[in-house]
Formats: C-alpha cells, structure tokens, sequence
C-alpha cells in the first residue's frame, strides 16, 4: 500500500512526463524550456491535443477565439451571481454553468476557463465582466479581460509564458481527479470541473499567494537573512522552494524567472524578489546541508502574476486557464480506455462478531 499513491503508476499517456531527479518537465515529447516563451499557448495546446482532437492543428487561435466567445454566451449571465464570491468559488460557479448539451469541441472547456478566470477576479472585485474579443491571442485575451484595457506585448507574452509552463505536469492531485470522471464518462465539462475542485485546495493550487505574503513580512533586503533564519528556526516553511517530486530545480522556475526579468523597469517588486530568492537559498543551505531545497514553480508564478497585477486570490484561477487544455487532454485520454478507475482499499476497522 502507498499512501498518496507515491510511485504508484495508474495511468500511461503520451502528453507529459515529470523527472524529479533530473529537474525535466517533458510536454508532448518537447523540454518545457524548447516551448515556454518560444511557442504560442495556443499552438502548444494543438501539439498537446494531436492525435485527441481531431481538427486542432488547423487554426488553434481561431479555435480558441470561437470557443471564448461561445462560452461568453452562457457565462455572462451568470456575472450577478459572483458578488461575495472569492475569484476561485467564482470560477467554479462559472465553469459549473456550463450545460452539457453545450460540450461540443473539447475547446469549449479551455475558452471558457479563460473567460471565467477573468470574470472571476473581477467580480469579486465588484466589476462588471468583459467582453471577449475571439480575434485575439488567448493570454492577451485573457490580460485584457481581467483588465479592461489590453496589456502591453510584453506582458500579454508573460502571460502566455505561464499559462504554456502549467498545461500540464504529471499526474498531480487535479489531473488525476479529472481521469477519474473521465474514467466515469461523465464529459470533459464535468471532469475539467473536477480538477478545478482540486486545485481549490492550499496543498495544490493555492500555494503562490504565500509568497507575496512571505516578502511582505520581509519586506526588506536588510531584514531577508534574519527574517528567514527566524522563520526556519521556528520550523515554518519557506514559500516557493521544495518540491514533493523535484529533487533538483524545477525547471519551470527558471522558465518563469525568464519572463519575469523580461518585466523588470516596472513598478514592480521583481529585483526585490530575485535578492529575496538569492537569500532563502543561502539560509536553506546553511540549515538544510545535503538537503536540495530550491526554488519551485510557485515562487515566479506570484513575482510574475504580481508584476502583472493579478489580485493573489486570483493566481489559482490563472492556473487553472493554463492547466485546463492538460486536464481536457487526460481526460480525453482517460476516456478512450473504456475503463473506469477503481482502486482498492484495506479496511481496518472492526469486524462484526462471527455468528455462533
């Protein structure tokens, strides 16, 4: 038995592999590093999907436009029900609006987690939602939705960087959930939903948050090596740096580190950031010798989204919009098997006393 289900193997798929011991993310056969920053979320999407999704290679943009637009359709009438919503309940309310007569494309789910992560975090802002525009790149979309006001190219192709670094990794919590509905054929609507559920919670998807608040507690250079050794001798983890799989660097930290230096000269707390990480990984060397404890995913996922001016309540609803084409992907893949997953448990309670 395995607790967690460490090392135990439940599915085989052709979309993602995750080497803990040698830092590597491999998405559809490509290092992360050869697409992040270098190919379109939308185009990497269609090399995700080939081979699932019939027609995606054709025009991924245009697709993805359509589908935002679409999902616009139904969303949008669920805007006044957002308000006291935090902007991840809000995004579940929205994706779970979707009716399943209207699933139709597989790029039904992935635009309209673009939308609802946008009209989320406004509406718990107590803004009105925007308005799609089916013409423009999907991050870009996306940037101006949360905005109502396009971002500048830089920081839409930040943007698109992220949502290209979290399409998929693995079979983490979330991506297992949504194959186990697959596995049921209850529909990609329903399984994306699933996954969502998932990420909701703060062992998952709501780790990046911390991070702002953990330099928010430093908030200086002079007080970073005496705050993190205090935090450490109290026993409290450092935001941002551990991983459950990676022994080495996460490689999407880096990835993500790239795109942020890419939005230094802003106001914004990027250089600060990057003398603070510098610092936790001088203090974890010190009080952790032999233990490789670096920068993770999380810690540039908040830098960058900060930077970006997504609310911190609002980062697990962005993951989410990157995550959702991984999430259609395995279910997808989870559903041509025709199985449904059903593992074993050992009971150990106590058993009824034997009849005479």
């Amino acid at each position: 038995m395995s607790i967690g289900l460490d090392d135990v193997v439940a599915a085989e798929t052709v979309l993602s592999h995750v080497d803990g011991q040698a830092g590597r993310l491999i998405i559809g056969g490509y290092d992360l590093e050869e697409l992040a920053g270098r190919v379109s979320f939308e185009d990497v999407v269609a090399m995700l999907w080939t081979g699932l999704v019939p027609d995606i290679a054709a025009d991924p943009r245009a697709l993805l436009g359509r589908a935002r637009a679409r999902a616009w359709g139904h969303l949008a009438l669920l805007a006044p029900r957002l308000a006291g919503l935090t902007p991840i309940e809000g995004m579940r309310l929205l994706l779970s609006g979707l009716p399943d007569a209207e699933e139709g494309h597989p790029a039904l789910a992935v635009g309209a987690a673009g939308v609802a992560a946008a009209m989320a975090v406004r509406g718990a802002q107590g803004l009105a939602p925007v308005e799609p525009d089916a013409s423009a790149p999907h991050a870009a979309d996306i940037l101006r939705m949360m905005r109502d006001a396009p971002g500048a190219p830089d920081e839409a192709q930040a943007l698109d960087t992220y949502l290209v670094t979290v399409i998929d990794h693995g079979l983490n919590a979330s991506t297992f959930t949504a194959r186990v509905v697959a596995s049921t054929q209850a529909g990609i609507l329903s399984a994306v939903v699933a996954g969502l559920c998932a990420l909701k919670g703060p062992l998952h998807g709501g780790a990046p948050g911390p991070v702002l608040d953990m330099l928010d507690a430093i908030g200086s250079l002079e007080n970073a090596d005496a705050w993190l050794d205090d935090a450490m001798a109290r026993g409290e983890r450092l935001m941002g740096f551990g991983h459950r799989i990676y022994r080495v660097r996460d490689p999407r930290a880096d990835v993500l580190k790239g795109a942020v230096g890419r939005l230094k000269g802003r106001h914004n707390r990027i250089a600060f950031a990057e003398a603070v990480e510098a610092a936790a990984l001088r203090a974890l060397e010190r009080r952790k010798p032999g233990r490789r404890l670096d920068t993770n995913v999380e810690f540039y996922t908040a830098v960058l989204l900060d930077a970006l001016g997504v609310p911190r309540e609002g980062f697990t609803p962005l993951f989410a919009a990157g995550r959702t084409a991984g999430w259609v992907a395995h279910a997808i893949e989870q559903s041509r098997t025709g199985r449904i997953i059903r593992p074993q448990s050992r009971y150990v309670g106590t058993w009824p006393a034997q009849a005479a």
